[in-house]
């Protein structure tokens, strides 16, 4: 088998400049933090969201996330369709958040495949958001492209997300999908990151242990999302399923010790699963698997591709973000 192309950096950025991205679902902190870093590379970025972004070096075009409207305009001529689109996962699970959290991934995903049939001059790639929860929980397991899918909500709707694209997606596109980690950034104003929650509970000595303090917490810097996204948006060479995660996950114990060191807090205090399910759920109004359980992945393709992470450690992480 032949090596994989090395991953270029300087000639996606070129390839994006002057150029439009279209950024679906853009208007939460990732979403942001893309279109901030591609209008530094040059591109002309359009926001694609329900709700109105902050103000910044980007067009906004509202959509419902169902049906096709006057927003597929921006998608001809487009040089990248990226789709982020999706309810956030940070919530109690109701059977109608449940509900919501996979409707809202599926149905925007169909209502792009839908627009890109209607216009003259698609996007020649499509870009699309998946997760590392595709997974599951494995106790002890590392994961990559090539493993096995897990059980469960998270799962199911990881599988049924990546189905919706590969139904929605043009035979002629080149298609990149993005299985992505805990994505630690800043928040910017609009859909901010989980870090929100996370940081105040540190600085308060409440972020100790969770449960065992054993399961897998995988990670990525928001900078090198960007340079992902850019590189998928960009390169040529970069096709297929890629795995979004900083080469070196830590587990939930280390993460939370690493934080208290960026905020200057030396006590930690422990959490029992009964405790994080009672606070998770009536004080944090959140999901407390999201905190009890994990896994632990990192890319192969990646690896042998030659992507070099900024920031491939944790500790370096935190302080760039929150020193």
């Amino acid at each position: 088998m032949s090596n994989p192309v090395l991953l270029n950096e300087n000639a996606a950025a070129a390839a994006v400049c002057n150029r439009r991205v279209v950024i679906a679902g853009g208007s939460g902190f990732l979403g942001l933090a893309i279109a901030t870093h591609l209008n530094s590379l040059g591109a002309e970025v359009v926001i694609l969201s329900r709700g109105t972004p902050p103000v910044g070096p980007w067009s906004h075009a509202g959509w419902d996330g169902r049906t096709v409207g006057d927003w597929r305009q921006c998608l001809d001529g487009a040089a990248c369709l990226m789709n982020l689109a999706g309810r956030s996962v940070d919530c109690i699970k109701t059977p109608d958040h449940q509900d919501e959290i996979l409707r809202s991934r599926i149905e925007s995903t169909r209502a792009l495949g839908a627009a890109l049939r209607t216009v003259a001059s698609p996007p020649p790639v499509w870009v699309q958001m998946s997760t590392a929860h595709i997974y599951g929980d494995p106790p002890n397991v590392w994961c990559d492209e090539d493993s096995a899918t897990g059980y469960g909500l998270a799962p199911f709707v990881g599988r049924e997300w990546e189905q919706a694209y590969r139904e929605s997606v043009l035979p002629a596109q080149r298609q990149v999908v993005l299985r992505t980690s805990f994505v630690l950034g800043r928040d910017r104003g609009a859909g901010a990151s989980a870090m929100n929650k996370l940081l105040p509970l540190a600085r308060c000595g409440l972020g100790g242990r969770v449960g065992s303090g054993k399961q897998g917490l995988s990670w990525i810097h928001e900078a090198d999302m960007c340079r992902l996204l850019t590189l998928a948006a960009g390169d040529s060479a970069m096709q297929g399923v890629y795995v979004a995660s900083a080469p070196h996950p830590v587990t939930q114990s280390e993460f939370m010790r690493e934080l208290r060191r960026v905020v200057g807090m030396p006590v930690g205090l422990p959490a029992t699963a009964w405790m994080v399910r009672l606070a998770a759920r009536w004080l944090l109004r959140t999901d407390p698997e999201l905190a009890l359980y994990g896994r632990f992945v990192r890319s192969r393709r990646l690896a042998e591709c030659g992507f070099e992470f900024q920031f491939p450690h944790l500790p370096q992480a935190l302080t760039h973000l929150y020193g």
